[in-house]
């Protein structure tokens, strides 16, 4: 049964990587393997129970016959409720994060960037319009963010060409400000719940990495670009539909938006709460301010208008059933006990987090930058200092070496293909973008952009452990 979870697993990757080619869609994928492999699971269940947790199972009987429908409430009950938490405070953060950048979105918050970048100047353009990603995917959810810059930058740009390398250049951004908190990206924010990092430390190995991996290939996007871009600038949107409030006040929304979600780690390190509950605290604090500054619209029963179109804001759905299949699948196979062995024999052949931390960046560009993510991370627990009695294992230790390598390697080598994030998919699908394309155009430039920030993070880990 072991073996046949695994095939489930490793098909499920298959057809997650020929997505594009297949029309199947990921999060159905992840789903599906996240469902049947329970149900697999649970079937042989005896067999795992008394493998894994004998223990735990002899004191949840109390002395009781055992029996087929004892050992599914103690699946139930001590091991598939651990995996459901897990996944759904991630879940929760995710759709929290989502919720407050709609929010802020649809309240013409964010209208100041389509003013900045007010330009038919290809590079100030591109840099405001990139920089404004990488800061608000740093705190807000990389797909949204990246999202909502596409819908601006389609609105501006005329010239498809010209759209489908800004649009490349967003989606970098975006990836790479992700990863640059433990807020900004799933992987990140698992990392964090998971106790293998703190968020000060994280951000300060991986701020210079991921502003290099954002920097260099924008630099190298900027010099193919014409010197005059094709732009048609419409005035700035309506809000009589959905929105009448003043500057300060949008001000007001997008300090208790961002600026709570600062707040996260603090909340977290003084309540040991989980983090979603940080998130879904400010999200209700930013739903009451709305209601209070829209009272006058709410009350005139007069609907929001939506300026994201309906096709990409379901890509954000998508997004939270695909982590939360991925995590529920990653935790059968977990239960199977096959990692450890997997982990085992990468120390005895490989024996460099560096060298599976490059080849996780390689198949995060074919597969899927979460879907590789968690699986490196489902390799190894995190040890305690005590334990650790090599260098080699000290860099499975909180704060240690291996998984910032796999954050940071995972999201940007997801760029380095278009279907290696759930971005660059959006992307695909808003300009009609072809892989070949992107690879000729894009994956050089990625890749040079990759590499500098690898070594950057290879310097900081040695110098300064």
């Amino acid at each position: 049964m072991t073996l046949i979870i695994v095939i489930l697993l490793i098909l499920s990757y298959l057809l997650i990587a020929t997505g594009h080619l297949t029309g199947v869609n990921k999060a159905a994928i992840a789903m599906f393997i996240g469902t049947v492999g329970w149900v697999v699971y649970i079937c042989w269940g005896t067999d795992f129970v008394t493998d894994r947790h004998p223990d735990d199972y002899l004191e949840f009987l109390h002395g009781a016959t055992p029996t087929s429908d004892a050992v599914k409430y103690f699946i139930h009950d001590n091991v598939f409720l651990y995996y459901v938490g897990r996944a759904a405070s991630i879940v929760m953060f995710l759709l929290a994060t989502m919720s407050i950048i709609e929010i802020l979105n649809n309240n013409g918050c964010f209208d100041f960037i389509q003013k900045w970048i007010r330009t038919r100047n290809p590079n100030r353009l591109l840099w405001t319009i990139t920089f404004a990603t990488f800061v608000i995917s740093a705190n807000l959810d990389n797909l949204t963010t990246a999202t909502m810059m596409l819908v601006i930058m389609h609105s501006i740009v005329q010239s498809r060409r010209q759209r489908m390398l800004i649009g490349s250049a967003v989606v970098i951004a975006a990836n790479c400000g992700g990863c640059f908190t433990v807020i900004g990206d799933p992987t990140g924010l698992l990392l964090w719940g998971d106790g293998a990092v703190t968020a000060t430390h994280f951000s300060s190995y991986m701020a210079l990495p991921a502003i290099l991996a954002w920097v260099i290939p924008t630099v190298l996007i900027g010099r193919v670009l014409p010197e005059r871009l094709d732009t048609q600038w419409s005035p700035m949107p309506y809000r009589g539909d959905d929105t009448n409030l003043s500057p300060w006040q949008r001000v007001v929304m997008l300090f208790v938006g961002i600026g709570g979600l600062w707040f996260i780690p603090t909340f977290h390190n003084i309540t040991k709460l989980s983090p979603f509950l940080g998130a879904l605290c400010v999200l209700s604090v930013l739903w009451v301010v709305n209601e209070l500054f829209n009272r006058k619209l709410m009350n005139a029963d007069q609907m929001s208008q939506r300026l994201i179109p309906r096709a990409l804001q379901y890509g954000s759905l998508q997004q939270i059933l695909f982590v939360m299949g991925i995590m529920l699948g990653m935790g059968v196979v977990t239960e199977t006990g096959i990692f450890p062995d997997v982990a085992q024999w990468m120390d005895e052949t490989i024996h460099n987090v560096w060298i599976v931390g490059i080849v996780s960046g390689v198949l995060s560009s074919i597969v899927d930058t979460f879907t590789i993510a968690i699986s490196d991370i489902s390799l190894y627990p995190v040890m305690s200092s005590q334990a650790a009695d090599s260098a080699y294992l000290s860099q499975f230790t909180q704060n240690g070496a291996y998984w910032m390598i796999v954050a940071y390697t995972t999201a940007v080598g997801g760029c380095l293909l278009s279907v290696g994030s759930v971005s660059g998919l959006a992307l695909m699908k808003m300009e009609h973008i072809r892989l070949g394309w992107y690879l000729r155009h894009l994956t050089l430039k990625v890749l040079a952009g990759w590499l500098v920030g690898l070594a950057v993070l290879w310097f900081e880990i040695y110098m300064y452990n």
